[in-house]
């Protein structure tokens, strides 16, 4: 069993600290430094939901992890508060990943992200832009805009070009267009809009959100030139592994979508298709399925 994890604040070059928890294998240290996962949240949620129980198994696996809140989010600092912004949260990712590889206990050259729901998409584009990354996996993830027509490659790579000169700093971040603040599920009895309207979501949120910091509102922080779009990134995260779990009846984080996307990533790539609704691989047999399957996959390729 691995030691329980450590709670560090991750300072950025702007500042913000980002709250993020570090579980070390037993067997790691300077000498025996262990290969490393950086994990994220879905949207608007925080670390303490549901994600603990897939951090801690890949530890007793011999994995480090590194478990963070998005700034502006949980324990995180940052604001505007509650503001879900992907390119920003992206931005963030290549910095944590920066503190992580610099551990002592941690060897650099075998990174994984992890992301699940809107930061499975976020962990899709940060995997196709930062080459210190060997592997990828995507939890429920948000693939993708769902616009690209099969075969459009010529769309796909111009957008890619330009995400990839975004996040490596090379041209400016495109014009934010916020939509929000918005509730983000629709609570019992109430009429007003919510982000994610759908039942399931609303009995996730409500049940897991209480305690771990999360707030049912949000701002969503979009753009259009270029569009933050997952799927224009699938086909460049190669040579670094892409592991998709997709939920079969996701209706939060589209299945077509995610199918569509795995099917422009190139090789070395893995799909895992779970019965259910977006939320059901977050507790119970489905989250023991899943959890074995990205053990395995981490073990195989970092």
């Amino acid at each position: 069993m691995a030691p329980s994890p450590v709670t560090h604040r991750i300072v950025l070059a702007d500042g913000v600290e980002l709250s993020a928890d570090l579980w070390l294998p037993a067997t790691a240290s300077a000498d025996t430094p262990a290969p490393g996962v950086v994990m994220c949240h879905g949207f608007s949620a925080t670390r303490h939901m549901a994600l603990p129980a897939f951090a801690t198994a890949f530890a007793d696996a011999g994995l480090a992890v590194c478990l963070y809140d998005h700034r502006g989010l949980g324990a995180s600092g940052g604001g505007p508060r509650q503001t879900i912004d992907p390119w920003q949260q992206s931005l963030d990712m290549r910095e944590v990943v920066g503190w992580f590889e610099q551990r002592p206990e941690v060897d650099g050259g075998r990174l994984a992200l992890w992301g699940s729901s809107f930061s499975g998409g976020e962990a899709i584009v940060v995997g196709a832009v930062d080459d210190r990354i060997s592997a990828v996996v995507a939890n429920a993830p948000f693939a993708g805009l769902g616009d690209l027509a099969e075969g459009d490659t010529d769309t796909a790579d111009a957008r890619f070009a330009a995400i990839a000169a975004v996040l490596r700093g090379e041209r400016p971040r495109p014009e934010p267009r916020p939509i929000g603040p918005l509730a983000v599920v629709l609570e019992p009895g109430s009429e007003e809009a919510a982000m994610l309207p759908q039942e399931e979501s609303s009995e996730w949120f409500l049940a897991n959100g209480p305690g771990t910091g999360w707030e049912n509102r949000c701002t969503l922080v979009m753009s259009d030139d270029p569009p933050f779009d997952p799927a224009s990134c699938a086909a460049h995260v190669a040579p670094a592994a892409l592991l998709m779990v997709v939920a079969a009846e996701d209706r939060v984080a589209p299945a077509e979508v995610a199918l569509a996307t795995y099917e422009r990533a190139s090789e070395p790539k893995q799909l895992e298709v779970v019965p259910g609704h977006h939320f059901v691989d977050y507790h119970g047999n489905s989250q023991a399925h899943a959890v074995a399957v990205m053990t395995e996959f981490l073990l195989a390729h970092l």
